[in-house]
């Protein structure tokens, strides 16, 4: 439905506003690697007997999958906004074409400005994200949607004291011994680290996808010319393309 301009300024500088919060709240979470990885491990002793230690877990606070849904869902509101103010106001348009597909149909320049802003903001957003450490060797876990390692085994020692003879007993004297102090394995760790990171391959494949829609952006804009346009959804393509 077509909107009055006045109309379509005064709902783009609220939600600009609470979306530009929202944002950069995320991109500020999103750069903590430590969110993105967790684990667990589990004791057992060697002997029946030992002594037993509670297990150890850290929970994986973040996921890449679900930061990058929530970016593309803030990030999808903010362009549609932006757009339907833009369309509305220049008679100046141009198609945006990455890979013989058309993205945005018809973008005013105020737009293509606007949107090589943001889409220039989100190549730093992607290029801040943890990826999977590549030290390790990682599977997804389809049940959780985390990345695990398989388990590691590791072993507990404990210092135990035990007597050895320095001379041997004879019939004037008895045996003489010391206490020395020695290192023995009393247990083992089994570890599986988790994490919610991205992986080096998609990172990258991303990064192509931003660099591909910039450098149609920016083509676009030299020759853009448009006309009115309400009620403008064209987040949906964009974030869709990258994020595919």
């Amino acid at each position: 439905m077509a909107q009055k301009l006045n109309q379509i300024i005064a709902i783009e500088k609220g939600a600009k506003n609470r979306l530009y919060s929202a944002i950069t709240e995320l991109h500020k979470n999103a750069q903590k690697a430590d969110l993105y990885y967790g684990f667990s491990k589990n004791y057992e002793p060697k002997e029946e007997g030992g002594e037993q230690f509670p297990p150890e877990q850290k929970k994986v606070m973040m996921r890449a999958d679900d930061v990058l849904a929530e970016t593309k869902q803030l990030f999808t509101e903010f362009l549609d906004i932006t757009a339907t103010k833009d369309f509305a106001n220049v008679e100046a348009k141009a198609d945006v074409t990455v890979a013989g597909q058309t993205l945005i149909k018809d973008a005013p320049v105020p737009y293509l400005l606007f949107l090589e802003k943001q889409l220039t903001d989100l190549r730093t957003f992607v290029e801040k994200m943890p990826t999977l450490d590549e030290s390790d060797d990682w599977r997804r876990d389809e049940a959780s949607g985390l990345f695990k390692t398989d388990p590691t085994r590791t072993h507990r020692t404990a210092k135990v004291q035990e007597p050895i003879v320095l001379y041997d007993a004879t019939e004037k004297h008895p045996a003489q011994t010391q206490l020395i102090t020695k290192d023995v394995i009393v247990g083992y760790w089994t570890q599986v680290k988790q994490s919610g990171a991205i992986t080096r391959g998609d990172k990258r494949r991303l990064l192509e996808r931003v660099e591909a829609v910039l450098a149609a952006v920016k083509s676009a804009r030299e020759t853009a010319n448009s006309v009115e346009a309400p009620d403008k959804k064209v987040g949906a393509d964009v974030l869709g393309y990258i994020f595919a």
